[in-house]
């Protein structure tokens, strides 16, 4: 259910609400939080079996509040869900909101989702894709600042970061063969190395090595044209180069319909694409749970695609 605090208790029971009878649901939270949320008794009288830890106080309990006790619970709920997936009682996982800032107040070291997985489970070359009902991304990199991009992208990693995405194209979304263009860096991809040598000296390279193995791969193109080639159905995903150049045109084209999906690990793992929302859980009676209804019906599609491989 994600933070106890934050929007994942309210959009969890709506979504669970509105699609209880599509698969056999197992909610791991908190039962005395849940409660608080419309809805949740009839939860029970469905067939979603629910795991409440009880790891929050509930006496002082607030929606809206940053605090290191709930960032705790939250993780807590994380590590219980790889104990299910271990033993094979859940074949997938759709994660609602945690806070990454909640997380580290209660000692825990903690950057996101994906690199939690990758920490766990070994997965190496995970990574994140980012997409709605027009676009897919994958991120060549994720949470660090923009100063350090250029540092940090080399020739291994833009290779990598394609070839795990076109696998899963093919594997869990069922397109046989896809078409993935890579985003420049800089602008008008540098344009001939006149605004940057990243697009020469490393995304070319890799380029020219995925070629050998993906027959429609394509770049580095400039991103705006990339984006808007991919919106009108010319490829199938994207790589950005960084977190902003994926999210922006993703929010603007469809944020309702936005999924955040975990590749390259050997279970299904998505979630909404967006955060805890401190700010609106107060009034959780008005949480829009469509984006959580999305990486749920998505997780389904995408784990019957995988039991077919």
């Amino acid at each position: 259910m994600g933070d106890p605090s934050g929007i994942g208790p309210a959009i969890t029971v709506k979504a669970l609400n509105k699609l209880a009878d599509r698969a056999d649901f197992t909610l791991i939270g908190d039962s005395r939080i849940l409660e608080k949320i419309k809805g949740f008794k009839s939860l029970l009288k469905s067939k979603v079996k629910v795991i409440s830890l009880d790891n929050v106080k509930v006496k002082g309990f607030k929606f809206g509040q940053v605090r290191g006790e709930y960032g705790k619970a939250s993780f807590e709920y994380l590590e219980k869900s790889l104990e299910l997936l271990r033993n094979k009682d859940i074949e997938c996982l759709i994660t609602s909101p945690v806070s990454k800032d909640a997380i580290t107040r209660a000692g825990i070291k903690f950057s996101g989702h994906t690199e939690y997985f990758i920490n766990r489970t070994g997965a190496r070359h995970a990574q994140m894709m980012l997409l709605n009902r027009y676009l897919k991304f994958t991120l060549a990199t994720r949470h660090i600042s923009l100063n350090r991009i250029a540092k940090v992208i080399d020739k291994e990693l833009i290779y990598r970061t394609a070839l795990v995405t076109y696998n899963s194209l093919r594997m869990i979304f069922a397109i046989p063969t896809p078409k993935i263009a890579i985003c420049g860096l800089n602008p008008h991809a540098s344009d001939n190395a006149l605004f940057g040598i990243e697009e020469k000296n490393i995304i070319t390279p890799a380029l020219n090595k995925l070629k050998k193995k993906i027959k429609f791969i394509f770049g580095p193109l400039p991103a705006d044209t990339a984006i808007q080639k991919a919106f009108k159905g010319e490829f199938n995903a994207l790589i950005a180069m960084y977190h902003d150049q994926a999210l922006i045109p993703l929010k603007l084209t469809g944020y309702d319909s936005g999924v955040n999906i975990t590749l390259g690990l050997n279970f299904i793992r998505t979630s909404p694409l967006h955060g805890t929302a401190f700010d609106i859980a107060v009034d959780y009676k008005s949480a829009n749970p469509n984006s959580l209804i999305s990486a749920i019906n998505l997780a389904l599609k995408c784990a019957l695609n995988q039991r077919k491989v």
